[in-house]
């Protein structure tokens, strides 16, 4: 527990990182003393106490509207071939709910009676997705598969090329966040924001506004929890309004049918 304190002090004061990333360095030092200690390495059980803790804050990351996301696939980049396929591959994971890991590596053989059947790359559990429309259509550009792709860090990079193309993602987004101890906000275009994983949440947050039950989405997302889900969906104060306005819209209309 000692050197917990002065190493997370030292990322705190000296490194002055964020807290998910502090939380994400103390992680990574638990998985591997775990992984030790089951191979019999050492006998030190320190990382296993309370006090040897993770620690985590809410983030503020963005998510893709609807119509952010049909202004994308829009987008004529006949010109930029590489950028097409960047736009394509994100908008399937729009779509499929999918990590990157996922959603730029099935194929045709994936697909079974208009579903998507895969076996997780990260935690290895099966999941089955509907196959929407604009997959389908992505498909179909390119001869029933998927188009080429890249690393997870280049794809992050041209998704930002990308994302300047956009007007709606020139609108300026705040992110708060501890850094160094201290509770900071900083000022960003949402383009900038962008990345490979935008896809997921934005399937998560749409759907959810969709009114579809979160126990449905959940199970494509594979979140265990009801509460670790909504901590992962993506709202503003005018989306948790639409949210209540769909139930009390739904709860008048089958009032009405009684």
């Amino acid at each position: 527990v000692g050197f917990y304190l002065d190493f997370t002090e030292y990322l705190t004061n000296v490194i002055k990182l964020a807290t998910n990333a502090i939380g994400k360095n103390v992680s990574n030092i638990k998985l591997v003393m775990n992984e030790a200690y089951e191979r019999n390495l050492h006998k030190n059980t320190a990382f296993k106490s309370k006090r040897f803790m993770v620690v985590k804050e809410k983030s503020d990351s963005i998510y893709l509207s609807e119509a952010e996301i049909s202004e994308m696939e829009h987008l004529d980049l006949s010109g930029n071939i590489k950028l097409d396929r960047v736009r394509d591959l994100f908008i399937i994971g729009c779509f499929t709910g999918l990590r990157y890991s996922d959603y730029s590596n099935f194929n045709q053989s994936h697909i079974k009676d208009d579903m998507i059947e895969i076996i997780q790359t990260k935690t290895g559990a099966p999941v089955v997705i509907p196959l929407h429309p604009t997959v389908s259509r992505i498909m179909d550009k390119y001869s029933g598969n998927l188009p080429r792709s890249i690393s997870n860090q280049k794809t992050n990079e041209y998704l930002k090329d990308l994302g300047k193309m956009l007007p709606s993602l020139a609108e300026t987004v705040s992110k708060s966040m501890t850094k160094g101890g201290k509770r900071i906000t900083v000022t960003y275009k949402k383009w900038e924001q962008l990345t490979t994983h935008t896809a997921r949440r934005s399937f998560a947050t749409n759907m959810y506004l969709m009114d579809i039950p979160a126990y449905t989405i959940m199970a494509i997302t594979g979140h265990k929890t009801e509460q670790s889900f909504k901590k992962y969906i993506k709202l503003n104060e005018k989306a948790h309004a639409k949210v209540m306005k769909l139930h009390w819209d739904k709860a008048s209309r089958l009032k009405a049918v009684n």
